[in-house]
């Protein structure tokens, strides 16, 4: 399985390598050093490199890096998965994941790692479990640890891992009762230049913060369980009653929680929820261009698009853009040729725009192609591919719990050609 894994941060530096099975020298990460000096963008960098004698296995996330070494050959969405784990777990740990977090809670950082894999194999990767099996640092732990000598790690048992339901610890106590939902969904889309759509899907994630006393049992049903392919589950949910009856039942994690993720991948079923009207033009002989990018919402349900973000990586032969945007703020760097535009919300009866010209270099011909613009945007209250949670119930508890049912779209990788 993972013989060993290292943290790389955005400049190329190993800032953390643990080693379970044995230890595997810092230079095999020079094949993962190689691959990504040949990607165009960190987040291009190929998940699987195969070397002489080990596979390099990777996720990028918060500009770090988490490769995994192996030896043999293993599923590698099974690794894959593993590293996001850690990441999550990390985040829900400290906060925040970041190269500076790790480095101040080191110590931490080791002590969960050592009990995530045993010998290489996943272990105990539930949050809740190593919660009890490793406290959270706390300021004040922090300072008994430094004066005492002693560490994180519990001195019981955690009372999950025996039980058949190891996600969820026992003799949980709560005042206010509460389960919270997040339907979040991020629109992956490529759009020609006559608008028409080329490729369009939705990845979409429930995430879930569920504090409810004693050991509840719930049930989650849709509107339009139809809707969704292509679904993995936390190890909570019951599988049998999903196939028979497309209805979600489980006794949830306490906290925080990836309830499920799916994908909605049928053309005509992905509502396209921005459009971009675009008028570049570079002229053969004269050094001058013209630039005029207009920004609108479409299939919205009246909901409105905010956090809009335009970015486009010019030509190699622009000099600069002088440019007049209607809202918003704009920067063009003239050594890396990225022009962003940072627009904010739509409002649809006075629609953003961004105009002007471009300057290119003397004497070169005109570029052989239109840059491509890429769109980054929230809708709060929508969830694009039309999903809706019908009803939330609550057996085996007598109590009545807080509900509560919040839904996003935002865009992931979103292009249009110009």
């Amino acid at each position: 399985m993972i013989h060993s894994l290292f943290l790389i941060n955005a400049s190329g530096d190993i800032f953390l390598e643990k080693h379970w099975k044995s230890v595997v020298s810092r230079s095999v990460c020079d094949y993962f050093f190689e691959a990504q000096e040949r990607a165009s963008e960190a987040e291009n960098v190929p998940p699987v490199i195969p070397t002489p004698h080990h596979y390099l296995l990777s996720v990028y996330r918060h500009k770090i890096f988490f490769v995994a070494v192996i030896q043999s050959e293993v599923p590698p969405l099974f690794v894959i998965e593993f590293l996001h784990r850690v990441v999550d777990t990390f985040q829900d740990y400290f906060g925040v994941c970041s190269e500076v977090i790790i480095k101040d809670n080191v110590v931490v950082v080791y002590e969960v790692l050592e009990e995530m894999l045993d010998n290489g194999f996943p272990l105990a990767t539930e949050s809740n479990i190593l919660k009890e099996l490793i406290k959270p640092p706390t300021i004040l732990r922090t300072v008994v640890n430094t004066i005492t000598g002693s560490t994180n790690v519990g001195d019981q048992l955690p009372t999950g891992q025996l039980s058949v339901v190891p996600w969820r610890r026992t003799g949980v106590k709560y005042t206010n009762n509460e389960a919270y939902f997040d339907v979040i969904e991020e629109i992956d889309a490529i759009i020609d230049k006559s608008g028409s759509t080329i490729t369009a899907e939705i990845q979409g994630v429930i995430d879930a913060c569920v504090k409810l006393t004693g050991m509840p049992d719930l049930t989650l049903s849709f509107m339009n369980p139809r809707l969704l392919d292509d679904v993995s589950f936390h190890p909570c949910v019951r599988f049998k009653r999903w196939e028979s009856e497309k209805i979600l039942s489980f006794i949830p994690p306490d906290g925080n929680f990836r309830l499920l993720s799916y994908h909605v991948s049928a053309q005509n079923l992905v509502a396209i929820p921005v459009y971009v009207k675009h008028n570049i033009s570079f002229r053969d002989s004269s050094s001058l261009g013209r630039f005029e990018i207009t920004v609108g919402p479409k299939q919205t349900m009246g909901k409105t698009v905010e956090g809009v973000m335009v970015t486009s990586q010019m030509p190699k032969s622009v000099l600069n853009m002088t440019l007049t945007p209607s809202q918003g703020t704009h920067v063009f760097d003239p050594v890396t040729k990225l022009l962003s535009w940072d627009v904010g919300k739509i409002n649809p009866q006075k629609l953003p725009s961004l105009k002007g010209s471009v300057s290119l270099q003397a004497g070169t011909s005109k570029p052989d192609e239109n840059p491509t613009i890429n769109l980054q945007f929230k809708i709060q209250q929508l969830a694009i591919s039309g999903l809706k949670v019908n009803r939330l119930d609550m057996y085996g508890e007598k109590y009545k719990p807080f509900k509560g049912i919040k839904y996003m779209t935002k865009a992931g990788k979103f292009q249009v050609r110009t």
